[in-house]
């Protein structure tokens, strides 16, 4: 085995007995570094501190994957022009910061017959969206819902989203669980 010390000096090739009794004399740990070179790469060191600044570095990794936030915008058949507008100001003002959104139109009771109408507001919203989002496929029906997923073009993105934007109000971001979201809607 080829053992590296605390400071990071290698100390040359020795069997696993002497590497053992080298850590223990420095009151650490004997960590396998690399199993599959040859020899072997094992390394003196604190193992309680290696896990830490392991999950340390996940922990930052994931925060830098998280920051594509994607926001749901909720529409309903019976939208008044207005509202209509103005959600689909909201959408396109989403896609300036780098969100993605998710277009969600909920049906109710008497409405789920009229599933026609649903699925012709959701293209119109399409249509709107298409010259700053690209959609991710058409939009589908799960149970009483019909959704569609946009991501921004590239030339539409005019800043980061920040934490600032990320809170703001009138719209949820999506990673609500499904539970909530049907109470929501009640």
């Amino acid at each position: 085995m080829l053992l590296i010390g605390l400071d990071g000096e290698q100390l040359g090739v020795v069997s696993y007995s002497r590497a053992k009794e080298l850590a223990a004399e420095a009151g650490q740990d004997l960590v396998m570094v690399a199993e599959r070179a040859n020899p072997p790469v094992v390394r003196i060191m604190n193992f309680g501190k290696l896990c830490y600044e392991q999950k340390k570095n996940q922990k930052a990794q994931r925060k830098v994957a998280a920051a594509q936030k994607v926001k749901e915008v909720k529409f309903h058949i019976n939208i008044d022009q207005h509202d209509y507008e103005t959600k689909i100001k909201h959408v396109q003002d989403f896609f300036e910061k780098g969100f993605r959104v998710k277009v969600t139109l909920a049906l109710r009771g008497r409405e789920m017959a009229h599933q026609n109408m649903a699925f012709d507001l959701m293209n119109r919203v399409t249509e709107e969206l298409i010259p700053v989002a690209d959609p991710d496929g058409k939009p589908k029906m799960m149970g009483r819902n019909i959704t569609v997923g946009f991501t921004p073009k590239s030339g539409t993105v005019k800043k980061a989203p920040t934490a600032e934007d990320e809170a703001d109000t009138g719209v949820e971001d999506v990673e609500t669980s499904d539970a909530a979201a049907e109470e929501s809607e009640e």
